[in-house]
This record gives C-alpha cells, sequence and structure tokens, in this order.
C-alpha cells in the first residue's frame, strides 16, 4: 500500500529533513508538503505567544484531509497548544512534530539538554514533556539551550556554520544530559553535533516518521 502522509510547515527549513526521514524511513510513501511561513513570523513577533492559531492549522489540515492522506506530521515546534486543538477533532494519525522524539527521550530517564535555534520552541518542549510525563509523572530535568544566529544562517543558506554552531552548542553540554535537536530544521546538524560529542542526538524527522509509520501498519 502507498501512503500518503500531510507535512504541514510553519518554515520551509523544515521542508527537506522530513522528506528526507520520510525517504529512508517510509520507503515509497507520498509527501503532500504545505506551507505556511507566515506562522513562524507571526509566532516570533510581539504577542505571538498569545496569539490563538489553531483556525490557521485547522484550516492546514482540513486541506491535507480532503487530499486523502492517510497521516500528518505538523514539523513546527512552536505551536503546540494549536496543533492539539486540531487533533482533538481528527480522523486520522496525527503528529505533534517533537511527540515521538520525547517519548523516546522520556525512556532515557535522564537530564534532557534541549537545543534550538528558534526560542520560542523551548518553552513549546517543555509543555510536550509535561504531557508525555501525565499527570504525577517524574519530569526529566531540562537544559533549555538556545543557540542564536543559526537559524538565520541556516534561511540565507550558509547550512555549514548553521551545523557548526549546533554542534559547538552541543559540545559545551557534552556528559549534561542526552542531546535533543527540537526542530525538523537542526536535523541537519545531527552528523556534525556526533562528531563534536561523540553522542547520536535525538531528532524529530527520524522519531516522528517511525512513529507514524508504526501507527499505519500497525
Amino acid at each position: 500500500m502507498t501512503y500518503r502522509i500531510g507535512l504541514i510547515h510553519a518554515t520551509p527549513l523544515a521542508v527537506a529533513p522530513i522528506n528526507d526521514a520520510l525517504r529512508a524511513g517510509m520507503p515509497g510513501a507520498l509527501a503532500m508538503n504545505v506551507l505556511d511561513d507566515s506562522l513562524a513570523f507571526d509566532r516570533a513577533a510581539p504577542g505571538g505567544m498569545q496569539v490563538d492559531f489553531a483556525p490557521r492549522f485547522r484550516a492546514l489540515a482540513d486541506y491535507c484531509v480532503a487530499q486523502r492522506v492517510d497521516g500528518i506530521i505538523y514539523t513546527c515546534s512552536a505551536f503546540g497548544e494549536a496543533i492539539d486543538a486540531v487533533r482533538r477533532e481528527a480522523s486520522l494519525p496525527m503528529l505533534k512534530p517533537n511527540e515521538a522524539m520525547v517519548e523516546e527521550a522520556v525512556a532515557a530517564d535522564m537530564p534532557i539538554v534541549v537545543l534550538a535555534t528558534f526560542a520560542p520552541s523551548i518553552p513549546s518542549m517543555e509543555v510536550d514533556f509535561r504531557e508525555a510525563i501525565g499527570p504525577g509523572g517524574r519530569m526529566p530535568e531540562l537544559i533549555g539551550v538556545h543557540v542564536p544566529d543559526a537559524q538565520r544562517l541556516l534561511g540565507e543558506g550558509d547550512g555549514a556554520t548553521h551545523d557548526r554552531l549546533v554542534a559547538e552548542a552541543a559540545a559545551r553540554y557534552k556528559g549534561r544530559g542526552r542531546l535533543l535537536l527540537c526542530q525538523f530544521s537542526m536535523a541537519r546538524a545531527a552528523a556534525a553535533v556526533e562528531a563534536a560529542t561523540g553522542e547520536k542526538p535525538l531528532t524529530s524527522p527520524e522519531s516522528a516518521v517511525t512513529k507514524m509509520r508504526r501507527a499505519l501498519q500497525g
């Protein structure tokens, strides 16, 4: 069976990493990429943390569903509440950007170093961890690390410097806990991080594709 997977993006920087992971983890699956790159801009703007983005994500999901996708993966980690609102009405598998990766991180039972190039992703990740732990569960220590300038440089086409900055930040926290790259766009830096630290970091695209495959194939 050929699966059609809707990939909903708030930045073009997330497109290549999840498509690469989908080709590797679900060979033959058809990717349907839907992008609204104004979402990330509006989220980072003054007051953006208080904006209700659910209607916009619902519209994007409805479009994917109308095209008969089998599942949807969201790829921007700063919109957890909006995605939750859409998922409550879903009739097919929908994965938040980091839920599969968070599940893997929680299973490690150790402090988590959360590396982000988009600062609003860090508080969103804290929410994701609390949801994964559930009421009464023990929250792991989260060490939030913002890597400034890296996302801007990646957007300008300087992927090499982006990767180097992420790897340098990871190296400063070597041995502090499980390394986690909390944005889809950061997955490209995984090899540089591993070279700098000797540790393979968790990445959202690989974890998300693995969980989606299991959800669809049983």
